[in-house]
């Protein structure tokens, strides 16, 4: 598929080869305060209907919003090209796309978040998933056969690795935690255009790299950064893109909402034994750094849930009331 991974046997762990369980979540009974305890910050921004006579819901939702604006980084209007070859070499076929205003998340999506998700009953409610993802759904399982990523045991994440992205995660999973929290997934154009800066109707020369056009191990985690696992959500700051987003590259590869329609360097089309889903940005066992650049792109069948692949949210502008 276009990349080179180091297996680390201990996938999910952080390298650290023990467990630590988690501790389990207490749920308000008020819709409205659960919301905010489970950090459905989107959803209460946008308020539902049902929640308007909730007498909680004024104060709730001013928090919700602050809390948005520390998490999320306004991306302006873009224009960006996707490359249509899997190695993106320059002069290759590309895709021209603009992009509107949007929020993107300053970082992944922790297993900390995800364990409010698992917790709050998701995997049991059927409503969440599309039907087509319904026969799959026993199969998105942690190692003990609870309902959980799939590198967790008994429903629980490693709380050492609470800051930490989630992997071990499929394309369905995150997107439907991304709407279930108020969100969405970043389109492969927006992930791009925020990667590599390509901000305004003349949109300038895109970054390589979401920290500028040198490479620089100090600015993400790759396999030449030597750490064989996921770091924090916070680390490498210096690899941050200039409105504060981290880790666009290196960590994890992020899953986006696209499809991945690519041809390799003879133009035949590259295909899966499933419909393949977009991932961006390389991850901590990525070898070569060309595949960890804010223009490469790659895919993986969308119900993989593999050690190094995440994703991170989006959100469209929230109009003022």
């Amino acid at each position: 598929m276009g990349w080179f991974s180091r297996k680390n046997d201990r996938a999910g762990s952080g390298g650290t080869g023990t467990f630590e369980a988690a501790a389990r979540t207490a749920i308000a009974d008020d819709p409205v305060q659960a919301a905010f305890e489970l950090r459905r910050y989107g959803l209460l921004a946008r308020a539902p209907a049902a929640w308007r006579q909730n007498s909680a819901l004024g104060g709730t939702r001013q928090s919700a919003l602050q809390k948005l604006d520390e998490a999320f980084a306004l991306v302006a209007d873009g224009r960006t090209s996707l490359p249509l070859q899997v190695n993106a070499q320059p002069g290759c076929p590309e895709r021209d796309v603009q992009t509107t205003p949007f929020l993107l998340a300053r970082h992944a999506v922790t297993h900390g978040d995800y364990q409010l998700f698992v917790d709050a009953g998701a995997y049991d409610d059927s409503a969440l998933w599309p039907e087509e993802v319904w026969p799959h759904l026993i199969k998105f399982r942690d190692q003990s056969g609870a309902p959980a990523p799939r590198y967790w045991c008994d429903g629980r994440h490693d709380q050492r690795l609470a800051r930490h992205p989630v992997v071990g995660i499929c394309w369905y999973e995150a997107a439907i935690y991304a709407a279930w929290a108020g969100y969405r997934l970043p389109t492969e154009a927006e992930w791009q255009v925020a990667a590599a800066w390509q901000l305004g109707a003349a949109a300038a020369t895109p970054r390589r790299y979401p920290w500028g056009d040198a490479f620089d191990l100090e600015c993400c985690n790759i396999w030449a950064s030597g750490h064989n696992h996921t770091l924090p959500v916070e680390a490498c700051p210096a690899g941050a893109t200039p409105n504060g987003v981290l880790q666009l590259v290196g960590n994890t590869w992020e899953w986006v909402d696209g499809e991945f329609d690519c041809t390799d360097d003879d133009g035949r089309t590259v295909v899966g034994e499933a419909p393949l889903k977009s991932i961006r940005g390389g991850a901590f066992d990525t070898y070569f750094p060309w595949q960890a650049t804010s223009m490469f792109r790659s895919g993986l069948p969308g119900l993989v849930r593999t050690h190094n692949v995440g994703f991170r949210c989006a959100m469209d502008l929230i109009a003022e009331e």
